[in-house]
């Protein structure tokens, strides 16, 4: 479904590789971020999906790109510190993100 495969395990490649194929038509929720005031990672009071801006400045700096695909809510750590899920629910198909920075949603209209 949307490119995610019901019984592999959902790897960096297989999150890029969603991403890539459905830009344009990305939505985001973000779970829990890093607040540095508190020097840990915070859950959001009411996260809910917003369109993905691709457009953003600071998510498409070069030496980002490789933690964001460009796109401004998404973050990864890399070295194998970021962990996938599969996501269905509230109208939407995607990938669950956790890291050490937080938690997030990429998905698309179901």
């Amino acid at each position: 479904m949307n490119n995610i495969n019901e019984t592999k395990k959902i790897t960096k490649a297989t999150f890029k590789s969603f991403v890539n194929k459905n830009r344009g038509n990305l939505y985001i929720k973000v779970s829990s971020d890093f607040d540095g005031m508190q020097d840990m990672v915070v859950n959001m009071k009411a996260p809910v999906f917003f369109k993905a801006d691709e457009n953003n400045d600071w998510a498409n700096r070069e030496n980002l790109l490789e933690n964001t695909l460009g796109v401004a809510g998404i973050w990864l750590v890399g070295q194998s510190r970021d962990y996938f899920n599969k996501y269905e629910a509230d109208g939407f198909v995607g990938i669950e993100v956790s890291n050490c920075c937080g938690s997030f949603t990429v998905a698309v209209k179901n």
